[in-house]
């Protein structure tokens, strides 16, 4: 449930609590037919859930957690010795490329294009 507000937050573009035809169709495009490049950029806009254009990590881990309790307990068992928040905080520290305490648009990106583990983690199918 929580993830899919996630989703829906970032579909819904004009905040007003509906995904029209145009929100809907801009959806469709960008997870299917988008480039990389599209797809990430859209990841990102999910991930920074405040949507001052950085993620801290809290909305990290935020969206960490949502994705491992939308897996249900399959994934608990893949990952018995590493909790939501501790793989939220390898993947922050390893996209923060300038240890300022923020993932921007830029450095998100970046580090899923030149890490594929990263990108298959957080975003879309590229």
């Amino acid at each position: 449930k929580e993830f899919c507000e996630h989703v829906f937050r970032t579909f819904d573009s004009d905040k007003n609590g509906f995904i029209d035809f145009k929100e809907f169709l801009l959806a469709i495009d960008v997870t299917s037919a988008g480039s990389p490049e599209e797809k990430l950029n859209w990841a990102f806009s999910m991930y920074d859930v405040d949507g001052n254009g950085w993620i801290d990590l809290l909305e990290m881990t935020k969206i960490v957690r949502s994705i491992y309790k939308m897996m249900g307990p399959n994934q608990a068992l893949v990952d018995q010795f590493e909790t939501p928040e501790k793989r939220a905080e390898d993947i922050f520290h390893r996209m923060d490329a300038n240890s300022d305490g923020r993932v921007t648009r830029q450095e998100f990106v970046r580090s899923c294009l030149n890490d594929s583990k990263l990108a298959e983690l957080l975003s879309p199918r590229l």
